[in-house]
């Protein structure tokens, strides 16, 4: 008989074809999904081609996402994009992702279907956590480790323990899956859950949309987790229902399942959070920053760059101008996502409030382009991190913050509230 397992516990066993697998054990998990983008493939390409192998094990289960400097900002990106392009045109690889169709490789990839619940999905990119939000183990793991796992469809980890996070009660108006994952890491620390899964759950958890659901998980590493998990409910189903191409591999923890710790949060304290430089475990009440005046604002990224936090940042902004003296960027996280925004008349009110809307890219999170900083200046963004030099110079600030809070921040110059400009 199987011993209680977590839900992440139940993915890796039938991953490995066994009945039960123990935190702290090492195996070989099948993948059902590995993915790399154009800065992370290059160097799983390298290693791959180097170690003399020909063919990736299964093309169908790759997928290679151009999107952090596309479209290509200089030639030395092109030439990795080229690289990228020219390796899945040589390995029959389909689901390579370009300028037009591509989009944040963390937001495509859900809304097109490739990963879903019960899935074991590894990525060269430390936010792959994100499809945790599906009930999937989603991991990020090194280059070497990915052109390991091309080569052969399987992944070699030890299994996490797992941090139990129950958000009690609802929400209130305004807050959000960011101010929820904000208000969780500045709690336990940036290594608060190191090498663990994190498994998110409760009424509020229950009561959230898929966007910020995913927005939850994608933060998990930010907190040093292994991967961020919620188990598939009703809200999942709904979403993957047309999109999954096969039957969805559902799991849930048992009753039983033993736990490194649980942490229980009442989701009704939680505000409106803003991280202060220079790291996601600064979170603070917004509030309290309203004398920090901003130059910039960010609204998009894997983190919120769905057409939910779109809609937010639209009601925010709505009838408003951007303050005097603020740049305001506003990039959709897919080309679906740009295309719902254009009908619903997102765009207009961006515009008109004097925003700039960009093609789908995740250029300014890590300071690629589209919103580079100088010396000396503030940006507010609802993107994951904001360590030092995270958005380009070195002497330069990331506040983050959800959607609503940063198009309150660009109406009013400075860090804000909704209330602030709605009443």
């Amino acid at each position: 008989m199987a011993e209680a397992m977590t839900i992440t516990e139940k993915i890796l066993a039938r991953a490995c074809g066994r009945e039960d697998v123990s935190a702290g054990e090492f195996v070989n998990a099948g993948i059902d999904l590995a993915l790399a983008n154009d800065i992370t493939a290059p160097l799983a390409i390298k290693e791959f081609e180097s170690a003399g192998i020909d063919k990736v094990w299964d093309p169908e289960r790759i997928a290679l996402v151009c999107d952090h400097f596309v479209p290509n900002k200089d030639i030395k990106s092109a030439e990795q994009a080229k690289q990228v392009r020219e390796f899945a045109r040589r390995q029959g690889i389909g689901r390579f992702y370009d300028v037009g169709r591509m989009g944040i490789e963390h937001v495509i990839l859900p809304e097109m279907g490739l990963v879903g619940p019960g899935d074991v999905v590894v990525g060269a990119d430390s936010h792959t956590c994100t499809y945790g939000a599906l009930g999937a183990f989603a991991t990020g793991v090194g280059s070497t480790d990915l052109a390991a796992g091309m080569a052969t469809g399987e992944v070699w980890l030890r299994v996490p323990e797992t941090i139990r996070f129950n958000y009690h009660n609802v929400t209130g108006r305004y807050v959000t899956g960011k101010d929820l994952i904000l208000a969780t890491i500045g709690r336990v620390g940036v290594d608060g859950a190191l090498y663990q899964a994190m498994e998110f759950a409760g009424e509020a958890v229950a009561a959230m949309p898929m966007s910020g659901r995913f927005t939850m998980c994608n933060m998990a590493i930010e907190a040093g987790g292994k991967n961020g998990i919620i188990e598939p409910d009703e809200v999942t189903m709904e979403y993957c229902r047309g999109r999954m191409r096969r039957e969805p591999l559902l799991f849930s923890s048992d009753n039983e399942a033993v736990y490194a710790r649980v942490v229980d949060v009442d989701a009704a304290m939680v505000r409106p959070q803003v991280a202060k430089p220079h790291l996601p475990a600064n979170a603070v009440d917004a509030v309290d920053l309203s004398d920090v005046s901003i130059d910039q604002v960010v609204i998009g990224s894997c983190t919120n760059g769905r057409i939910d936090d779109l809609r937010m940042a639209a009601e925010v902004l709505k009838g408003h101008k951007v303050a005097e003296g603020i740049r305001t960027i506003i990039i959709p996280g897919s080309q679906s996502v740009y295309l719902q925004a254009v009908k619903e008349g997102l765009v207009d009110i961006f515009i008109e409030a004097e925003a700039a809307v960009s093609t789908p890219t995740c250029g300014p999170c890590l300071g690629g382009h589209m919103g580079v900083l100088a010396a000396g200046e503030r940006c507010l963004a609802t993107t994951n991190r904001n360590f030092v030099g995270r958005m380009g110079h070195p002497e330069s600030e990331v506040y983050l913050a959800g959607p609503y809070v940063a198009a309150a921040t660009a109406v009013t110059g400075h860090v804000a509230v909704p209330q602030e400009v709605l009443g």
